[in-house]
C-alpha cells in the first residue's frame, strides 16, 4: 500500500521530475530545482491554490519521481513525458503543428533550395517558418524563374559529366551544373541573389531587375524586358503580404500573446496563443494555438508551457521571443532554447516602442481569435471527445477506458488486388499517422472473411512481436510504430465480421473488445453490433456521427489503395509491352512523368532525357505510343465507316414511309 506521508519523507533534495498517479493513468508530471520541497506543496493541498489543483490532488493514488543531475535535464525530461502521455493536468499545446521551411543546402558545392519540414544542425541555411504552404510554393516558383538553380541529388563536382542532363536543364529550369559549363563561383552568384529575396531584401531584388528590364529594353530586345517586368510584379505581389516592417529589430524573432476565458464561461478550461513569426523585420505569418487545462493557470506559466512544448520539438528557434509576461523559468527556458540554437536566444517582455506595441496587436488577435472560435471549439468538443463519451455510455464502458479506435474494411474487384486498410481515431479524430494498408497474401478468390483474418492476424501478431522485443531490450513500447493497442476494434459488417476479429483476438491473446459497424438496405450507418445484439444509437447523435465517419474513413482509405494498385498494375502492363524498356527503364519514366498520359504526350528529346535511358529506347517509347494512338484512330475511323453505309438504308427505310 502506498502511504504518501511516508514516501514523501523519502524524495531527495535533488532535481528533477515527478509524475502523479491515479492507478495507471498519469494526472500530472512537473519538473523540480528540489523535488523534496515541490511535491511535499501538494500534500495537503495549500489555500489559495487554483480549483484544477484541489481536483487533481483528490484524485491522486500515488507519485512517483526521477532524478537528474541539472534542473536542464529535468526540463527536458518533463517536456518529453508530456508529450508522450499527455497528462489531463498539465496544460497542453493541443497544435502541435510542424510547418514548413525553405532550406538552402549551403554545405553543397552547387546549393539546392529545397522544401523541409525538419531542421537539422547541419550548415543548411533555413528560411520561415511559413504558416501558408501555397506561399511556400509560390516562392519556389518564383525563384525558379528568377534563378535556375539544380534541384536533383547528383553528387556535383563528383559527378559532372558522368550523365547526361535531366529535362529541367532542357526546359530551361536549371542552369545545368551537372554539364561543367557553369563554375561554382558563377553558380554562388545565382545563390546569393536567391538568398537576397529570401531574406526579404525584396527592393533590392525589384531594383536589379528593373536595370536588367531597363537595359534589355534599351538593346530593342522586348520579349526579355517583358520577362523582367513580369518578374518585378511576381517579386510585387510575394512583398505585399509582408506588411510590419522594421518593428524594433531586423533580428529573426517570434512575438507571442495571449487570450483567457473567465471561469464558467464556455471553453474556460483553454487559452489561445497567437504567435507572429517575424523574420528580417517582416511579417511572415501568424498562427494561433489552443492551450487544454489553462482556463485558470497564470498567463506567465502558460506561455512558459507553450515556448517549452513548441520549440521543445524540431521547430525553428528565433533569437529573440517577445511575450506579454515573463515565465516564471525565463533564465531555464533561454538556457534551453539556446543550446539548442546553438547561439544566445533572449525572451522578453518589451514595456514600450515598436515592439511593445506588436506584443499588444498579438494579445489583441488572440482575444479576437479567441471569441471567433469559443463557439467551433464548443462544437468540435461535442464532436470528437462529447462523441466518444456517447459511444462509450452506448456500450457500457464504465470503467474501461475509449480513447483510441481502430476500424478495418476490405476492398477488392471480383477477388483480384484484395486489400485491407486500417483506420485510426483517437480523442474522436482521425490520426493518419497511424492508419495502416494491407495487401492480402494468403487468400485466393473473393473471401471477405478469409481476408479479414489475415490482416487482423497480421496486424496484432506483428504488434505483441513488436512489443515483446521491445521489452527485451529495456525500451518504451508506447515509442513503437505499431505497440499501440486500441480501446475498441471496429468491424465493416455485422456478426461475421466480429467473430472473426474476436476468434483472432482470443488467438493472440489480447481482451479487446469488438463491435460491428452495420449498414441498413442504403448502405448508410444504421447502429453496432455488440455482444450478440444490435445497439440503436438513439439519441446520441455525436455517437451514431462519429461511427459514420469511421466507417466512410475506412472504406474511403481501402478503395484508394485498391485504385492505386489498380492503375500501377495497368501502368506496368503497358510498359512491360515495349521493346527495349526493361524494369529500371519503366522506373526511371515514371519518376521523371508521373503518369502513363504524360509518357504518351513526351517528345523524343524529352524521353532521351531520362536518366538511363538512350536514343533506342526513347525511339521504341515514342513509337509504341504513336502506333497506338494510329491504331485507336484507325478504329474509330472504321466505325464512323460503317455508320455511315447504314445512313443511306435508313433514308430509303424513311422515304417508304
Amino acid at each position: 500500500m502506498f502511504n504518501i506521508e511516508e514516501e514523501l519523507k523519502k524524495i531527495p533534495h535533488r532535481p528533477g521530475v515527478y509524475l502523479m498517479h491515479e492507478g495507471d493513468l498519469i494526472l500530472y508530471v512537473g519538473k523540480a530545482r528540489d523535488l523534496h520541497n515541490r511535491v511535499r506543496q501538494y500534500f495537503p493541498t495549500p489555500k489559495g491554490r487554483s480549483p484544477w489543483i484541489y481536483q487533481m490532488v483528490e484524485r491522486i493514488e500515488y507519485f512517483e519521481y526521477i532524478v537528474t543531475d541539472t534542473e536542464m535535464e529535468a526540463l527536458i525530461l518533463e517536456n518529453n513525458l508530456i508529450k508522450k502521455h499527455k497528462p489531463p493536468y498539465n496544460t497542453l499545446l493541443k497544435d502541435d503543428k510542424q510547418y514548413p521551411y525553405l532550406k538552402v543546402t549551403m554545405q553543397e558545392a552547387y546549393p539546392r533550395v529545397i522544401k523541409t519540414r525538419k531542421i537539422s544542425r547541419d550548415k543548411a541555411r533555413y528560411f520561415g517558418p511559413y504558416t501558408n504552404v501555397g506561399a511556400v510554393n509560390q516562392t519556389l516558383e518564383l525563384m525558379e524563374k528568377l534563378w535556375p538553380l539544380k534541384t536533383c541529388n547528383r553528387n556535383l563536382p563528383k559527378d559532372i559529366g558522368k550523365e547526361r542532363p535531366c529535362l529541367n536543364y532542357y526546359i530551361g529550369k536549371c542552369c545545368g551544373p551537372c554539364t561543367g559549363k557553369v563554375t561554382p563561383e558563377e553558380y554562388r552568384q545565382l545563390v546569393d541573389q536567391a538568398l537576397t529575396l529570401l531574406s526579404g531584401r525584396h527592393n533590392e531584388v525589384i531594383n536589379n531587375l528593373k536595370a536588367k528590364m531597363l537595359d534589355a529594353s534599351s538593346k530593342l530586345e522586348f520579349e526579355k524586358a517583358a520577362r523582367y517586368r513580369d518578374q518585378i510584379e511576381s517579386v510585387q505581389f510575394l512583398s505585399q503580404s509582408q506588411k510590419i516592417e522594421n518593428a524594433g529589430s531586423d533580428q529573426d524573432r517570434d512575438v507571442i500573446g495571449i487570450a483567457q476565458k473567465g471561469e464558467g464561461e464556455k471553453n474556460s478550461d483553454s487559452a489561445l496563443v497567437q504567435v507572429f513569426f517575424m523574420r528580417g523585420g517582416k511579417l511572415i505569418g501568424r498562427e494561433h494555438f489552443m492551450m487544454e487545462s489553462a482556463g485558470s493557470v497564470d498567463p506567465g506559466v502558460i506561455i512558459g508551457y507553450f515556448i517549452q512544448q513548441f520549440y521543445g520539438g524540431t521547430a525553428f528557434i528565433p533569437k529573440e521571443i517577445d511575450v506579454q509576461k515573463l515565465p516564471p523559468d525565463a533564465d531555464l527556458l533561454e538556457e534551453f532554447l539556446s543550446s539548442k540554437l546553438g547561439s544566445k536566444v533572449q525572451i522578453s517582455k518589451p514595456v514600450r516602442g515598436d515592439r511593445a506595441k506588436l506584443v499588444g496587436l498579438a494579445v489583441s488577435n488572440a482575444q479576437i481569435q479567441m471569441k471567433q472560435f469559443g463557439e467551433r471549439l464548443e462544437a468540435e468538443e461535442k464532436r470528437t471527445k462529447g462523441a466518444m463519451q456517447q459511444l462509450a455510455d452506448l456500450l457500457g464502458f464504465d470503467e474501461y477506458p475509449l480513447n483510441r479506435i481502430e476500424a478495418y474494411d476490405i476492398s477488392n474487384t471480383f477477388g483480384s488486388l484484395s486489400v485491407g486498410s486500417m483506420v485510426v481515431f483517437e480523442d474522436g479524430k482521425p490520426k493518419n499517422s497511424d492508419y495502416r494498408k494491407f495487401r492480402i497474401k494468403t487468400v485466393v478468390g473473393s473471401d471477405d472473411y478469409a481476408s479479414m483474418r489475415e490482416v487482423l492476424t497480421r496486424r496484432f501478431t506483428h504488434a505483441l512481436t513488436e512489443i515483446r522485443q521491445m521489452a527485451k531490450e529495456g525500451k518504451d513500447p508506447s515509442f513503437g510504430s505499431f505497440t499501440k493497442l486500441p480501446d475498441l476494434v471496429l468491424m465493416d459488417g455485422g456478426r461475421g465480421q466480429v467473430n472473426i476479429a474476436e476468434d483472432v483476438l482470443s488467438q493472440v491473446g489480447l481482451d479487446i473488445p469488438v463491435a460491428g459497424m452495420v449498414k441498413d438496405d442504403r448502405h448508410n450507418t444504421r447502429g453496432l453490433y455488440y455482444h450478440n445484439k444490435e445497439i440503436d444509437f438513439g439519441k446520441n447523435r455525436a455517437a451514431f456521427l462519429l461511427i459514420t465517419r469511421i466507417q466512410d474513413e475506412a472504406h474511403r482509405f481501402a478503395i484508394t489503395y485498391h485504385r492505386s494498385l489498380r492503375a500501377k498494375e495497368q501502368v506496368r502492363s503497358m510498359l512491360e509491352s515495349i521493346p527495349n524498356i526493361g524494369p529500371a527503364r519503366r522506373k526511371a519514366l515514371l519518376t521523371a512523368f508521373a503518369s502513363i498520359d504524360a509518357i504518351k504526350k513526351a517528345e523524343l528529346a524529352d524521353l532521351e532525357a531520362v536518366d538511363g535511358m538512350n536514343k533506342r529506347s526513347a525511339e521504341s517509347v515514342y513509337n509504341f505510343f504513336r502506333q497506338e494512338k494510329a491504331l485507336d484512330a484507325e478504329g474509330v475511323a472504321g466505325a464512323e465507316g460503317a455508320e455511315g453505309e447504314s445512313t443511306p438504308a435508313d433514308g430509303d427505310v424513311a422515304e417508304l414511309r
